[in-house]
């Protein structure tokens, strides 16, 4: 067999590298450019889905708020006046929380915490936090009055049900168009902080 011989190849020419390279800068501009849109949508779209669900949330809150305070008649708090979102702030004027529902009368206020779905021990935990600052921290409504706890959701866990109510809270529910006081346990103690 004869020996073949290869030609040695010949290098790219200076040219010819900075016209692939300018051919490929234009194709990265316009992926550049591609990846800017997608993430404004994807912007656009996480704030509509963040608003829908503060909506929600706020809607929740409504709807259980709307003539809360008759639920707990049954009881010696005769609660005659709700406010809704009160502000607590620090000695230094910093926003610390807020109040989703305060129920008042002139003995009593109840700190109501609205979830869109109570499903989470955490959510009972950052209430019993809540309360501490509220008695820190007092608004106005509360001054010079007992302080009770509730915790209302669109749906319940029956096992943070359960977790709330071992914790002193009266828990409260969405049940269609209205909203119903569960039944605590024979021995619940409702705890006034």
């Amino acid at each position: 067999m004869a020996a073949t011989t290869q030609q040695p190849q010949m290098g790219l020419t200076f040219e010819q590298v900075w016209a692939a390279f300018m051919e490929n800068r234009e194709e990265l501009k316009e992926t550049a450019r591609i990846v800017r849109e997608m993430s404004a949508r994807v912007d656009r779209v996480t704030k509509n889905v963040g608003g829908l669900n503060q909506s929600m949330g706020e809607l929740i809150e409504t709807l259980i708020a709307a003539r809360l305070w008759e639920k707990f008649d049954a009881y010696p708090y005769h609660f005659r006046r709700a406010y809704q979102r009160v502000p607590l702030f620090d000695e230094t004027d910093r926003k610390r929380t807020d109040i989703d529902i305060l129920l008042t009368n002139s003995e009593y206020v109840m700190a109501v915490e609205v979830k869109a779905s109570l499903h989470r021990q955490d959510d009972v935990d950052n209430h019993l936090k809540r309360m501490e600052l509220i008695l820190k921290y007092p608004p106005a409504e509360c001054k010079g009055k007992k302080l009770l706890g509730a915790m209302a959701g669109g749906a319940v866990d029956p096992d943070v049900l359960g977790y709330a109510q071992s914790a002193g809270f009266f828990v409260l529910e969405l049940t269609g168009e209205s909203v119903r006081l569960v039944e605590p346990p024979k021995d619940f103690e409702p705890r006034q902080w």
